[in-house]
């Protein structure tokens, strides 16, 4: 059966039993994989840019390829709760982000969309999105479209400055209608205090273990690419060198 965004708000740490779980996935054929798991979400991220294209970052990634990978998840993993990113310039502006989020959303399958940052027009945008009946999920502190402006990958949250705005910015997108926010790369105790503060579910990437759910890349989870996992994962295997030892063994 199909997770609906209720029983998601649901899983709020205060009334659940344990932590949700949420994983990247790309491909088809890893989501059929995750289909037959107990992961309650799986999110399309637009570092498939990285992951998958081998990007340097996810800036060239567009809404048409989103569309062609987001569908090839949702149809892999029919039965479970699927969330694909709307990747960067696709809601640079309030009109083009409802039509790029619609696109995407009606052409994909999946049960809602992601977005990162907290500006006015995206709070606007969300609002709209959630009115037509798109579920949308925040995410805040580390915004990988948004590296560059930021000043490169670090922890956020470290100064009272930037812990009052990280703090009004979930707020925001609470109010603006997200089903759950994920923060990433936030300091570990500001991450507690927003999980605490907010009614609905927070998901930690890099941000310590109060939060409400975590997700990691399956890719880095189970050590599927050449390069190391980031510090904040510890990899449960390592499929990259498992494979490349069976195609030698086959090879000799």
């Amino acid at each position: 059966m199909k997770l609906d965004t209720r029983k998601i708000r649901a899983f709020k740490k205060k009334s659940a039993k344990k932590p949700l779980q949420m994983l990247t996935c790309y491909d088809f054929q890893m989501a059929q994989l995750l289909n037959e798991t107990e992961v309650d979400m799986i999110l399309i991220g637009d570092s498939l840019g990285n992951v998958i294209l081998g990007y340097d970052h996810t800036i060239k990634v567009d809404v048409p390829t989103m569309s062609i990978f987001s569908s090839a998840v949702k149809r892999g993993a029919p039965d479970k709760f699927v969330i694909a990113d709307l990747p960067f310039g696709s809601y640079a502006t309030l009109e083009s982000g409802l039509q790029n989020a619609i696109a995407l959303f009606q052409q994909s399958g999946v049960e809602a969309i992601k977005l990162e940052g907290a500006y006015p027009y995206q709070c606007e945008l969300i609002e709209r999105l959630t009115q037509i009946g798109i579920p949308v999920m925040g995410h805040i502190g580390l915004t990988p479209q948004s590296v560059h402006e930021q000043g490169g990958y670090y922890t956020h949250g470290k100064d009272t400055a930037s812990q009052t705005r990280l703090m009004k910015e979930a707020l925001a997108l609470q109010e603006a209608g997200c089903f759950s926010i994920v923060l990433e790369f936030v300091e570990a105790e500001l991450a507690k205090k927003i999980t605490d503060k907010l009614k609905i579910p927070t998901i930690g990437i890099g941000s310590g273990k109060n939060t409400d759910a975590q997700v990691l890349v399956i890719n880095d989870l189970l050590h599927i690419g050449k390069k190391d996992p980031p510090k904040f994962c510890k990899p449960i295997g390592n499929v990259y060198e498992f494979k490349k030892k069976l195609i030698n063994e086959y090879l000799k």
